[in-house]
């Protein structure tokens, strides 16, 4: 199979290989639309197809069903239209994760240092002395600094990420260490210190460690409980990781968004609609994106483990192409 002609690499794809791709884009088809709708619930009143039959469902309920429909419906489309392999749509989800995690990299960038800034004007008093009177008591309002100043760059981030090619978690846990180092030397030589210095501090590190775990997954760097996996065969590891990915990733990803998005009152939804911030007074106010980064986590993983069960469904069937992963990460 190693020494298949180019030719027989483009061969059709089997019907197990056409179920694999149905099942995987439509599950991403089906995680826009679920995130759609979502919105549509929370920000803008709408009943939710839960409501589908009762008093209070009408067109809108029977529209976001038709949502789900037509998401699903591109996805079937999407899958026997275009006959592609399954490694190859493995690489085109990694493409797609690897682009949002980029971006959202850069989005915490410069959110991370805007947010700062103001929240260094604002305990000095100097923040009058930069924008206007009015501007200033706004910005000490996280319903406006969100919306004004986040919202912005957080799309900014996503243009910068169109552009770029570096992951950006490399240069963000150098930027960690400046910052705490920058803390120790205030604290310790000036005696200086201020909410907004520890808050940059955890912004930063949690978007590290929670946007870079869907790379750790695609180099195969999360710990595994090996008693038996390294021992078998090629083929074996490929049924146990793509029932992994289901059983367990896909699952519990789609656990987090349910519970996490299901409500106001929701772990990571309640944050984000009430731009919820800390205690500290003067503090940055990066809070409620620190709740929302737990969505991404969850997002990005997701979108890693379909991308892992496609790929262990190829290693399943010794297709050729097999990714090599990284030594000195896997191990």
């Amino acid at each position: 199979m190693e020494n298949a002609s180019p030719e027989a690499l483009n061969v059709s794809a089997t019907k197990a290989d056409t179920l694999s791709r149905l099942f995987s884009w439509a599950m991403l088809a089906f995680l826009v639309a679920y995130l759609l709708n979502n919105t549509l619930v929370h920000a803008a009143k709408w009943p939710g197809v839960a409501k589908l039959f009762s008093s209070e469902g009408g067109w809108q309920a029977w529209a976001q069903l038709l949502i789900y429909a037509a998401a699903l419906g591109i996805a079937w489309l999407y899958v026997t239209r275009r006959q592609r392999g399954i490694r190859e749509d493995a690489t085109t989800i990694t493409a797609i994760n690897t682009y949002l995690v980029r971006s959202l990299f850069w989005a915490v960038l410069f959110i991370g240092l805007a947010d700062m800034a103001i929240s260094f004007l604002r305990v000095e008093g100097l923040l009058p002395h930069v924008v206007s009177e009015q501007m200033a008591k706004d910005l000490g309002r996280s319903h406006y600094r969100g919306p004004t100043v986040h919202l912005p760059l957080l799309l900014l981030g996503f243009i910068f990420g169109a552009f770029t090619r570096t992951l950006g978690f490399h240069w963000l846990a150098i930027l960690i260490v400046i910052a705490e180092l920058a803390i120790v030397i205030t604290r310790f030589i000036f005696s200086y210190e201020q909410a907004f210095m520890g808050d940059l501090v955890r912004f930063w590190y949690a978007a590290l460690f929670l946007f870079a775990s869907a790379y750790t997954l695609l180099q195969e760097g999360h710990v595994r409980v090996d008693v038996f996996y390294s021992g078998m065969k090629e083929r074996s590891k490929g049924f146990v990781n793509a029932f992994g990915a289901i059983a367990f990733g896909i699952t519990l990803c789609w656990t987090i968004i349910i519970i996490g998005l299901g409500g106001k009152s929701a772990i990571i939804y309640g944050p984000l609609a009430n731009y919820e911030v800390s205690q500290s007074g003067f503090g940055m106010y990066t809070k409620y994106l620190m709740a929302g980064f737990l969505g991404v986590f969850a997002i990005t993983m997701l979108l890693q483990f379909i991308a892992q069960f496609l790929e262990s469904c190829a290693d399943y069937r010794r297709l050729p192409g097999a990714r090599k992963v990284a030594t000195e990460i896997a191990h």
